[in-house]
């Protein structure tokens, strides 16, 4: 590591440390998706794995799209709501529902409630989460220096990303204790609603207007959602950095959903391999792999950005996130679905967080939160799209893997990790070009 990586290294810590709400930001993260991890693994373990609620790709495609879908139709409201309204406010208040949200499913549960209704609570309690993670990286250039802003959301998001996946693990501990069951379910996730609690406490410690927008307006007039939801799309294709970043941020969600789903019938057999665990357990240790790989992309991002540019990290993961999927996902043995996942979790966390850096200094603070919202809307329609059309392929009505049907999936998305590159890398050399013989590039960070 150079002595400017290092500079930097130290600033992003220092930022943290004395900037002024910056450790409560950090703090609010760490409780919102600790609680998100237990939540979303609890439901998931047992949706998929318990035999009386575990269903076919199709079943497991409806259920993701019950609970991703809807927040991508309400991603305009709640991005304008980020850059109209007070950001602390939001975010307390945010943090109020869903505890309710959490303890309503905790009850549909000890109840016995069908899958379909604890599904309906649990796509609310989603899109909460996913808003609230929108406010935080929206939030986060109030209280970091720009000048650290990339090497302290790499560390910030992933670091969330991890305790994420310590949340999830203890959910699925529960569940392979007690098993996969109604009841151990609802007591992961009422376990789950101190993170909330705990969030709401924190956000409220923010002085008003100190997460922006610059420009709060409780009574802005919502009759032009629609246009501000477009004005985000526009504002992404008019920013190279941005859009380079997001293309590959949708390929690996495509890819991501494909092999969920994949991943979910092939442990279901648990007879494939003789080290990784079939099941809810081997199901968690893939996550904690995936988890791994993202941290390993949060020690590295802050390297690789200034040393490679963003167009050139940006194509260097999907090119390493295509091989891994040709090579060790498409042999469909769980004992290379830990390091498939590991490396794809590296890969596929590198493109969020450089397109979270691109969003954050390549977009003006007005916009920013709608540009989120664009993000979380391809993070959604192309996760929900991919597990839809790998169930499809696979066979609506089938229980165990269907092996050719599942390798033809897993190419799918071997050539959405190359297409994605291809079209990143075209992004880059056409914007990095310059516009008359021996002109600086207009854009340095590409």
């Amino acid at each position: 590591m150079t002595r400017t990586e290092r500079t930097g290294a130290v600033d992003a810590l220092r930022s943290v440390r004395h900037e002024p709400g910056a450790p409560r930001l950090v703090a609010l993260r760490v409780a919102s998706q600790f609680g998100d991890g237990m939540f979303q693994a609890a439901l998931g373990g047992a949706i998929l794995f318990d035999p009386q609620r575990g269903g076919d790709p199709a079943a497991i495609a409806a259920g993701f799209a019950v609970l991703l879908l809807p927040y991508s139709l309400i991603g305009p409201f709640a991005a304008r709501i980020l850059d109209r309204v007070d950001r602390a406010t939001v975010l307390a208040r945010a943090g109020i529902v869903k505890s309710l949200l959490i303890l309503c499913a905790t009850g549909q549960l000890v109840a016995g409630a069908s899958t379909t209704a604890v599904l309906i609570t649990a796509l609310a309690v989603v899109g909460v989460s996913r808003f609230v993670l929108a406010g935080l990286s929206a939030s986060l250039p109030h209280v970091v220096p720009v000048r650290s802003l990339v090497a302290t959301n790499a560390a910030l998001v992933t670091v969330g990303a991890v305790v994420s996946a310590v949340g999830a693990s203890v959910a699925v501990l529960v569940l392979g204790l007690v098993g996969p069951s109604d009841r151990a379910t609802a007591l992961a996730t009422a376990v789950s609603a101190v993170g909330a609690v705990a969030a709401t406490l924190l956000a409220r410690g923010f002085a008003s207007g100190r997460l922006g927008p610059g420009a709060a307006s409780v009574s802005a007039p919502t009759r032009r959602v629609l246009a501000d939801w477009v004005s985000g799309f526009v504002a992404v294709r008019r920013t190279p950095s941005v859009a380079a970043a997001l293309v590959g941020v949708g390929a690996h969600r495509v890819a991501f959903g494909i092999d969920t789903l994949v991943m979910v019938l092939v442990l279901r057999e648990g007879a494939r391999s003789s080290v990784l665990p079939g099941g809810v357990a081997g199901f968690g240790l893939t996550v904690g792999a995936a988890a791994a790989g993202m941290f390993l992309a949060a020690l590295g991002t802050p390297v690789l950005l200034p040393r490679l540019g963003r167009t050139r990290t940006v194509v260097g993961a999907l090119v390493l996130a295509t091989l891994t999927q040709a090579t060790l996902v498409v042999a469909l043995v769980p004992d290379l679905l830990i390091l498939a996942a590991f490396l794809l979790g590296f890969a596929g966390q590198t493109v969020k967080l450089t397109a979270d850096a691109a969003m954050q200094t390549d977009i003006d603070d007005d916009t920013r939160g709608r540009v989120f919202g664009v993000q979380d809307t391809v993070f959604n329609v192309a996760f929900v799209g991919a597990v839809a059309g790998a169930a499809l392929v696979i066979g609506t009505g089938s229980i165990a893997v269907d092996t050719s049907a599942a390798i033809v999936c897993v190419v799918a998305g071997v050539v959405a990790y190359a297409a994605a590159a291809a079209i990143a890398l075209r992004i880059g050399v056409r914007t990095s070009r310059p516009t008359t013989p021996g002109a600086p590039s207009p854009h340095p960070h590409d």
